[in-house]
């Protein structure tokens, strides 16, 4: 996204849901940004958790004070 990596996952929790998490990475000269977040929320499905991750991912990288979760 831009001048950032994103990469969205998901994790199966022990009751069967899902949870959502993301990396952000960007290398500019020779310094490197690294940052992961992760979710408390659940989600029923994968696809859901992904869709949030995504969702997530893309506001913190494109706008300047993203809002939190």
């Amino acid at each position: 996204m831009g001048k950032y990596v994103v990469s969205p996952a998901t994790h199966r929790t022990t009751d069967g849901n899902f949870q959502a998490s993301f990396s952000v990475q960007r290398a500019q000269g020779n310094g490197m940004y690294s940052r992961i977040f992760r979710f408390d929320k659940l989600f029923s499905s994968r696809e859901a958790a992904r869709l949030f991750a995504v969702t997530q991912g893309w506001l913190q990288t494109c706008m300047q004070h993203p809002p939190t979760c």
